[in-house]
């Protein structure tokens, strides 16, 4: 069935993020808009018509890391459960080797482009905070947690779930092994609330 004039292929949007983020994860932000398309099986001006540069691609695979990672947060389950969903997310996608290297990347990218680190922080982990923060600010309204500064403690929850693992992943290094996750997710997630218990 043909797109009527306007409309949008998400497909081709999800190939254009699913490519960016394996070309970034494999070999960093000097992969070059023509290979990100290609890899993608999208034209150039397909890929120029979404998006205008390596920064706003970079933003919107972060967008969508973020998306993915803060998804627990929309279900009903108890802080627990909740926050073990969460823990074991942000594990899962970010100390893989391709989010260690694609963040790498723009770490070192960031130098000579800040406004691309500017932009991956932005729409990734300060929106997965600002996701974070309102849900825990809700649980305590619902008087399910007692949490006084949600924005602190949104950062507190994400360093207790990254710890070290993250930085070794950062640095070449084995980071949090896969059987370590499920243990670390739901330890992190128990010792969380029964600090900020109501």
């Amino acid at each position: 069935m043909p797109r009527a004039l306007g409309q949008i292929d998400t497909r081709k949007d999800e190939a254009i993020l699913e490519a960016a983020s394996q070309l970034f994860g494999a070999r960093g932000l000097s992969v070059s808009m023509d290979e990100i398309a290609r890899q993608a099986g999208v034209s150039k001006q397909t890929l120029y018509n979404r998006y205008a540069s390596k920064v706003e691609i970079a933003r919107a695979v972060a967008a969508r890391r973020s998306e993915a990672i803060s998804a627990p947060l929309a279900t009903d389950g108890s802080p627990v459960e909740v926050l073990e969903a969460l823990a074991l997310r942000l594990l899962e996608k970010l100390c893989c080797r391709d989010a260690a290297n694609a963040l790498r990347a723009a770490a070192l990218a960031s130098i000579e482009a800040p406004e691309l680190g500017r932009a991956v922080y932005e729409a990734g982990a300060a929106e997965s905070r600002r996701r974070l923060a309102d849900w825990l600010a809700e649980q305590t309204r619902r008087g399910r947690l007692g949490v006084d500064d949600p924005a602190m403690a949104a950062e507190m929850f994400s360093g207790m779930v990254l710890g070290h693992g993250h930085l070794r992943g950062l640095l070449g290094l084995q980071g949090i092994a896969p059987d370590q996750a499920k243990v670390r997710a739901r330890a992190c997630a128990e010792r969380f609330v029964r600090a900020f218990a109501p």
